[in-house]
């Protein structure tokens, strides 16, 4: 990985279209540069700070959550409600409450939106596969929802890839698989450094 005291503009044009270089303590990037650099997606890593982990990383205590279902998932969403409240975990029931049809995006909107704006520390949506509260929730700024069928996916997805949005599909899997799912998602922090440098290129594709 490429070191820099200063990178200037001819600097930036010249690395690769999504490479990764670390700036030294100290260091500086000329305006031109950062420029140049947003638009080659280089993400610049500067030595001995951590302010971007702190930014990019979900938060590794959670007392929050919000979470919303579609009509498939109402059962599931008052047995998760009653667990994470158990747990002494506030929770922000966004609905719906009734078998009632709606629409999948405005469910998941309505948890990434909270989770976006730090009104939870993470969201929980669900669907009848999961996959369509995945994608929506996905649409807005900040938020990386993962569809998770087991423990070990709830795991990866907040250890790996900061996962701040658990979906999951009412049609897939128990009320007991979810709880566990659930647990796993909450109990688990991000906490290596070497995954952050690709949360930043997830953030530079928004």
């Amino acid at each position: 990985m490429k070191r820099f005291q200063l990178i200037s503009e001819t600097d930036a044009r010249v690395l690769d279209y999504g490479s990764t270089v670390v700036l030294v303590a100290g260091g500086h990037v000329t305006p031109l540069a950062a420029d140049t650099l947003k638009s080659r997606r280089v993400t610049v890593i500067r030595e001995g700070t951590d302010v971007d982990a702190e930014r990019l990383a979900p938060p590794s205590k959670i007392r929050t959550v919000a979470i919303a279902n579609d009509h498939t998932g109402l059962a599931l969403k008052k047995a998760l409600v009653q667990h994470l409240r158990s747990r002494g975990l506030g929770v922000h029931d966004l609905g719906t409450d009734t078998t009632e049809p709606v629409d999948y995006p405005d469910t998941a909107a309505a948890v990434a939106l909270q989770v976006a704006r730090a009104e939870a520390e993470a969201g929980i949506v669900i669907d009848g596969s999961g996959l369509g509260s995945t994608i929506a929730a996905n649409k807005i700024k900040g938020i990386r929802a993962a569809m998770c069928v087991n423990q070990t996916l709830a795991r990866y997805a907040r250890q790996h890839t900061g996962a701040n949005v658990l979906a999951l599909g009412s049609t897939l899997i128990t009320a007991e698989e979810a709880l566990t799912i659930v647990d796993a998602f909450i109990d688990t922090s991000m906490r290596e450094p070497r995954y952050m440098r690709r949360l930043a290129k997830i953030r530079d594709l928004e």
